[in-house]
């Protein structure tokens, strides 16, 4: 985190001085120095109540306890959900006369967590006064008027991802009022409490209540700054694919003594299968895999080429010798859809191994998709791949006695999410304006074509129509989806004077 001290500093200026010239990011700044303790407070709450998307009970707490929130400042609240899903928490801004309106997403559900993993339990909200990694220390929440040092991290599972959205844009609401100043545009919000578990429902309940949803513009408010703490602006997001691959050896697992040289082994069956996936470039070797990119046009080429050069440092940041990709930068290799063995499982290691052969040996999958791709399509081509590797392939179900005797080479295929990417053009009045809006407060930012993560893009642009923006807040080393989360307390003050200028855009 220290490298990027420097880098923080150079970009901090541009950020004070636009801030100063957008009226509602200037108040929400007033506001927030008056308010930081009970802001905090509000946040800590929120962060208290559990949030895995497949805990119900909690998931319908959290859900309540925004409606709560909403309902405070006066945005009518509605839980809306098909069944099976969990709740999206709707509100909304009636402005008169208004021509357009525009839609702030977050989610409030999080990924799962192994508890003996975290230095503090992840559903007890505890401050730090610097990141774990650096020494951080747990120090109390300072009194009310005893302003927070922007340096502290505020450590729970949701604070980065994805709740700290939810508390800025009720904040600024809050500064914006204070200061009486208008809204421009109708303004919705939906918060989601399945976007960890995939979505799985939010185009359904979309597309069911059109209406209550409908937007010109939905402004995603979740994912990390750029690396270098400057703001970033994202017009789109990779789609996940999800594949198992399991290959077959014998029966059970024999002594490796008595039956090595002589039955095949499953682990290194998928070893070679999986190299044949993938160069040590990086590139795919799949037939046909990147046919259906659709490529970036010359508004998002300039942009990649502006972007802040961030390889070496996380090279440094990451303990990482080389890279992927050739000399082509992270920024430009995330606009294409890669191919990742999310882990390996064959038998047992370390103290727990048998001399055995092991009796099957399983990887899981993701291929993160891009615009133009067909989630189903890649599934076909990889299972294909796999046929061609001299494997006879059953799809989501177990192949037979008999067909593990009768083919030399066994393999099961089990298909999961099938998602795709999506992107917005850059040089939209609607995009040119988010930028001109997200620049007045936050000094230049960085604009990128797509973003490495998954967001529910297209599950809101397919029912409703609409056109979808991703406007981060969170720190680059969030540790988002692993242990010992947390956000920088400076991100969410700068979140709260963003929130404010984009909801009186």
């Amino acid at each position: 985190m220290k490298r990027y001290v420097l880098a923080a500093m150079v970009f901090l200026l541009p950020a004070v001085v636009a801030a100063q010239t957008n009226p509602a990011a200037r108040s929400a700044r007033l506001w927030r120095q008056q308010h930081e303790r009970a802001i905090v407070d509000e946040f800590v709450a929120l962060l208290s109540i559990p949030n895995i998307a497949r805990d119900r009970e909690n998931i319908q707490r959290n859900a309540e306890a925004i409606a709560a929130m909403m309902a405070r400042r006066g945005l009518a609240p509605k839980l809306v959900s098909v069944p099976g899903g969990n709740p999206v928490v709707f509100g909304e801004i009636r402005t008169p006369g208004a021509t357009r309106t525009v839609a702030f997403y977050a989610h409030y559900d999080g990924q799962p967590f192994d508890p003996k993993e975290w230095a503090s339990p992840p559903f007890e909200p505890t401050l730090r006064d610097k990141p774990l990694e650096d020494g951080g220390r747990v120090i109390p929440l300072p009194p009310a008027g005893t302003a927070f040092d922007p340096e502290w991290r505020l450590y729970a599972r949701g604070a980065a991802d994805d709740k700290a959205p939810i508390v800025a844009l009720m904040t600024a609401i809050d500064a914006i009022r204070a200061a009486g100043l208008a809204f421009k545009a109708n303004i919705k919000f939906a918060f989601e409490g399945e976007e960890e578990a995939g979505s799985l429902n939010l185009e359904q309940t979309l597309a069911a209540n059109k209406d209550l949803f409908a937007a010109d513009l939905w402004l995603m408010c979740d994912a990390p700054l750029y690396q270098t703490r400057r703001q970033s602006i994202i017009f789109g997001a990779r789609g996940v694919t999800q594949i198992d691959i399991t290959v077959y050896g014998p029966r059970g697992e024999l002594h490796s003594g008595h039956y090595g040289n002589w039955a095949p082994n499953p682990a290194m069956s998928l070893a070679r299968l999986l190299t044949s996936m993938k160069d040590d470039t990086g590139r795919v070797l799949i037939d046909h895999f990147y046919e259906d990119v659709e490529p970036l046009g010359p508004v998002e080429r300039q942009a990649l080429d502006e972007a802040p050069a961030i390889e070496a440092e996380l090279m440094r940041e990451f303990w990482l010798g080389s890279t992927e990709g050739g000399a082509r930068s992270l920024n430009e290799l995330i606009t294409m859809p890669s191919f990742n063995i999310r882990g390996m499982a064959s038998s047992r290691t370390g103290a727990q191994a048998s001399n055995v052969i092991p009796a099957s040996a399983t990887a899981t999958i993701d291929v993160r998709m891009v615009k133009g791709m067909d989630g189903r399509k890649t599934v076909q081509q990889v299972t294909e791949h796999i046929r061609r590797q001299g494997f006879f392939v059953v799809v989501d179900r177990e192949p037979t006695a008999d067909e593990r005797r009768t083919h030399p080479k066994v393999a099961k295929v089990v298909i999961g999410l099938t998602g795709v990417g999506s992107r917005t053009p850059m040089d939209l009045p609607i995009s040119q304006e988010v930028i001109a809006t997200v620049e007045s407060v936050r000094g230049r930012a960085v604009k990128l074509p797509t973003m490495g993560g998954g967001l529910p893009l297209l599950a809101v642009e397919r029912p409703l129509g609409t056109r979808t923006i991703v406007i981060p807040i969170g720190n680059h080393d969030n540790h988002q989806h692993s242990f010992d989360e947390n956000l920088r307390i400076q991100n969410l003050w700068d979140g709260i004077e963003l929130m404010a200028a984009l909801l009186t855009m």
